[in-house]
């Protein structure tokens, strides 16, 4: 994939992601995938997708900062949203949150193979119990 090419092809999984349309996924995601460093499958990613959806209906990511090098993406994004069940280890009190992520990808014949992000999960506690 060309630089263009890649860059759109993210920014649609990312809109299907926003749209929580999980069952497109196979779109994007390979079969077999490292994700956070550990072996797993695009169930396992999407399975993880959706206890996060779930728990948080409105979750949104907007992606701040896309870079590409070849078969790797670097993204900063933010994300928001607020639990409607316990999540992260918090009861949900109407309480909202809004932290940055960042992600690094690698993408091998169309699909992510390396899956890699971070957010502050203490700071998303803190929004949500104070």
């Amino acid at each position: 994939m060309t630089d263009d090419d890649l860059r759109d092809w993210y920014l649609r999984y990312v809109a299907t992601l926003d749209a929580h349309e999980l069952g497109g996924m196979d779109e994007f995601i390979a079969d077999e995938v490292l994700l956070n460093g550990e072996p797993g499958t695009r169930d396992d990613v999407v399975a993880d997708m959706r206890r996060s959806i779930d728990a948080v209906p409105d979750l949104h990511w907007r992606v701040d900062e896309l870079l590409l090098d070849r078969d790797r993406i670097a993204v900063r994004a933010v994300n928001t949203g607020t639990p409607v069940e316990e999540w992260l280890g918090v009861t949900p009190t109407g309480a909202s949150f809004e932290v940055v992520e960042y992600a690094i990808y690698r993408v091998r014949r169309g699909r992510f193979v390396q899956m890699t992000n971070l957010h502050d999960s203490a700071e998303v506690r803190r929004q949500l119990t104070r």
